[in-house]
Formats: C-alpha cells, sequence, structure tokens
C-alpha cells in the first residue's frame, strides 16, 4: 500500500483490511481510523496535544445533595 505524506509531518496509509494507520517520520506507528479523512484529523489533534502539551478537562464537582430526605 502506498503512504502519503501529510503537512510534510506524517504519512498515512490503507491497511489490507481497510482501516487507515497514520505514522511518524521514523515509522511508529501513531493513530488507527475507520476512514482516511478521520485518521488525518485524530493525528492531528494527537500532534498538536503532543507538542503544546494536553489540556486537563475541566471537572466541577457539588457536594450538595438535591431534594428532600
Amino acid at each position: 500500500m502506498q503512504r502519503e505524506l501529510i503537512d510534510d509531518c506524517f504519512y498515512v496509509q490503507q491497511q489490507r483490511w481497510g482501516t487507515w494507520v497514520s505514522e511518524d517520520s521514523m515509522g511508529k506507528q501513531l493513530v488507527t481510523s475507520f476512514t482516511e479523512n478521520e485518521c488525518i484529523k485524530a493525528t492531528r489533534f494527537y500532534l498538536k496535544g503532543r507538542q503544546e502539551g494536553f489540556s486537563e478537562p475541566e471537572v466541577i464537582h457539588d457536594g450538595t445533595v438535591g431534594g428532600k430526605l
């Protein structure tokens, strides 16, 4: 299968069984997806997070119980 260079940064290619996989320039697999477009989008998100750091999800906890006991 032929690899396609995306953004001069990573490669995507379709596997024998129909899924798409992205690889960095060293050949390390990064993301696997069902479609080429989703593989590209997910790999861009992953590489951006690896470069800039992943943000922590904002979790708000409320310690009160609503309603009458």
